[in-house]
């Protein structure tokens, strides 16, 4: 049996759709003393050259290697989000890396006595890891603010930010899972608010 990720006196979840600010609001509670484990940095280092799955992604999607040799993580997301065979590919390529990297750290922030850790990761709920957590927090923002942020954060156009949308389990479905809400469809000030308000439960 596959040991469970809830390693620490409290492992929540954090997760969100894309343009939520769901980095936000994990960087808000980072800087409340509260360890971040980030499914997406995680993914970064397992694909970096050299590593195992960097290997079996660059020989299934060679395309996606830059003349560096790095992968091109943009140009990799354009393919699989276009092609749901493709996307299922990537994730059994690194949904079971990262599970094991995670919970290493996991094992790490208990060992330090961290009383509470989160996992952050934008497809927690798909991947059936929330199953694993003390609860789940979900960043919300309407639609509109969320098309907004990706296409002056990262450049992409309007229709590619939808099909990353479309990928995902919509965010009324993710709110129905959730243990905690964070709007985070205004200013940073009552988003922080809302993270003050959670983090006391959580602590208490």
């Amino acid at each position: 049996m596959a040991r469970p990720l809830r390693l620490v006196g409290k492992l929540f979840g954090l997760t969100g759709n894309i343009g939520s600010g769901k980095s936000t609001v994990a960087r808000m509670f980072a800087e409340r003393g509260v360890p971040i484990i980030d499914a997406d940095g995680l993914a970064r280092e397992l694909q970096t050259p050299g590593q195992a799955a960097y290997n079996e992604i660059a020989a299934a999607w060679p395309e996606a290697v830059a003349p560096d040799g790095q992968l091109d993580r943009r140009h990799l997301a354009d393919i699989v989000f276009g092609d749901a065979a493709a996307l299922r590919h990537l994730e059994s390529i690194m949904h079971p890396r990262i599970q094991k990297l995670s919970r290493d750290r996991a094992d790490a922030y208990a060992e330090a006595g961290h009383p509470l850790a989160l996992y952050e990761a934008s497809l927690l709920i798909e991947s059936g890891r929330d199953k694993e957590l003390d609860g789940l927090i979900v960043v919300t923002a309407s639609p509109a603010a969320r098309i907004a942020r990706v296409v002056a954060r990262d450049g992409m156009r309007e229709d590619e930010v939808r099909a990353r949308m479309r990928a995902q389990l919509p965010q009324e479905d993710k709110v129905r899972l959730a243990t905690h809400v964070i709007d985070n469809d205004g200013d940073l000030v009552a988003t922080e608010a809302q993270v003050d308000r959670v983090l006391a439960i959580l602590r208490s």
